[in-house]
């Protein structure tokens, strides 16, 4: 694990490489809080776009998202239907054409927004996209839409091909993270929120650091931190940088063999056959 990397001034992740299959390659760009572009075997996968500079009570903190990541999706993974996560201002910045995935109880409310091209998916099922196989999985995580929005058990997503990347979306800790996907190479996970402080069915730094422990990822990459903060507190880069680097110290101890990749809003890891860079 290098953690050296976090105490340079753009937190580089290093080079890594990995056994794929010859001429095939999986790439996480994370564009800002859940949204990270999943790119395995030439497949591109967003989950949960947030990409407006400001919603509510809540602005982005971190450089805006680069359209090119946007580009030329073949679906969009959405996990829950909380507003930051299924975000309508932000699928429509996306066009008509990627095909949403979304848990069950959510197509109704997409498709009065004007979205059609919707599938519906509960824990368990599983589907092949491109040149992968998207699974959705569990999530600990309450299912409605506040105040009056619809309810949706929310889930996770198991992408597999030539590797296998877990996207979590937002989650508590659970047992049957246990093993959840195996011989998983990279692990995608939430670990922090708004503020200092995330309530009950999120993952905080320490329950992340749990979370590596069960999942067992080659590779993890904390998302979820560092993009939003709620109007009126500090914009502290240090305590921005805090929740990372407590989930980096947490992941030492507990998960030792896991290598942490803290990547910058924006930046890009790389996982081939041959030599891949990170450029952020």
């Amino acid at each position: 694990m290098d953690h050296g990397a976090l105490r340079t001034p753009r937190w580089r992740a290093r080079v890594l490489s990995m056994t794929a299959t010859e001429g095939r390659a999986t790439s996480i760009t994370w564009i800002g809080h859940s949204t990270v572009l999943v790119e395995v075997d030439g497949t591109r996968l967003l989950t949960d776009p947030l990409l407006r500079p400001r919603f509510a009570h809540v602005q982005r903190v971190a450089p805006p998202p680069d359209a090119a990541a946007l580009e030329n999706l073949d679906a969009v993974l959405v996990s829950h239907v909380h507003y930051d996560h299924l975000d309508l201002p932000s699928l429509r910045r996306l066009g008509q054409a990627p095909r949403i995935v979304a848990p069950t109880g959510a197509a109704a409310l997409l498709r009065r927004a004007g979205f059609t091209h919707v599938t519906e998916v509960a824990v368990g099922d599983e589907f092949e996209l491109g040149s992968v196989t998207v699974r959705a999985t569990h999530a600990d995580h309450h299912p409605r839409r506040r105040p009056l929005g619809p309810e949706a058990p929310p889930v996770g997503y198991a992408v597999t091909g030539s590797s296998r990347v877990y996207f979590a979306g937002d989650t508590d800790l659970f047992d049957e993270m246990d093993g959840l996907v195996p011989e998983l190479d990279v692990a995608l996970l939430p670990v922090a929120g708004w503020g200092p402080r995330v309530p009950k069915g999120h993952l905080d730094p320490l329950r992340a650091a749990q979370a590596l422990a069960l999942l067992r990822p080659r590779i993890a990459v904390p998302i979820h931190w560092g993009t939003y903060l709620r109007v009126g507190l500090p914009r502290d880069p240090e305590a921005i940088r805090a929740p990372a680097e407590r989930f980096v110290h947490h992941a030492r101890d507990l998960a030792p063999e896991v290598d942490v990749q803290v990547l910058p809003v924006g930046g890009r890891l790389a996982l081939a056959a041959r030599p891949a860079e990170v450029t952020s």
